[in-house]
This record gives C-alpha cells, sequence and structure tokens, in this order.
C-alpha cells in the first residue's frame, strides 16, 4: 500500500473490511463503521482509529500513531492518527475488532 494515495489506500482498505465474512462493516461518508459504531476514518493523509486505550497509548509512545479526535463521536478507547500506511491494516483490524465486540460483562 505504500504507493498509494491515502485516498485509494483508505477504498482499498473499506473493500477488504466491507468483504469480512461477518458482514458486520458499513461505510458512509463519515467513515467505517461496525454494528453502528464509527471505528475508522480518513481525516487528511492519516487513518484515525478507534482502539484500546492502552494500545493507543502504546502507539503514541513509540512515534507510529499520534493522539486524535473522533469529532462528535465518543470513542471506546482512544482515538489516534496513523500516517504510515503500512500499519493500517493491522491497525484497522484491531480497531475493527475492539470496537466491535460488545463490552466486557455484557453479551459475552
Amino acid at each position: 500500500m505504500t504507493d498509494a494515495s491515502p485516498n485509494v489506500a483508505f477504498d482499498l482498505l473499506a473493500t477488504r473490511l466491507l468483504e469480512d465474512p461477518d458482514d458486520d462493516v458499513v461505510a458512509t461518508e463519515k467513515g467505517l463503521h461496525v454494528h453502528g459504531k464509527l471505528f475508522a476514518f480518513l481525516d487528511g493523509d492519516r487513518l484515525v482509529l478507534d482502539l484500546p486505550a492502552s494500545r493507543a497509548l502504546d502507539l503514541v509512545d513509540r512515534g507510529v500513531a499520534a493522539p486524535a479526535s473522533g469529532g462528535v463521536v465518543d470513542a471506546r478507547g482512544s482515538w489516534v492518527g496513523i500516517s504510515d500506511l503500512e500499519d493500517w491494516p493491522e491497525l484497522a483490524s484491531e480497531a475493527h475488532q475492539f470496537v466491535g465486540e460488545p463490552p466486557v460483562g455484557r453479551d459475552s
């Protein structure tokens, strides 16, 4: 994905996630949603993801991500922006799983 522009990379990522066998990802003009909850969107050249707070902090501490805002959408964890296109698929999958799972103690 390194040769792709962020818009093309996001479209490819969205296509891959929309083909998820669980059929639980929906793309809207705001971004990618799982079970009605936003988990990923493009902000300029960064992919912004909702990840567990501890994972987000680790990525920020290692310089892989920067803190980001989800706008008016509350995060289940913490919003972070990822600039390196190579990191997008793995981290988007993590965000998809994290946001798509029920909170511990509810429906688990």
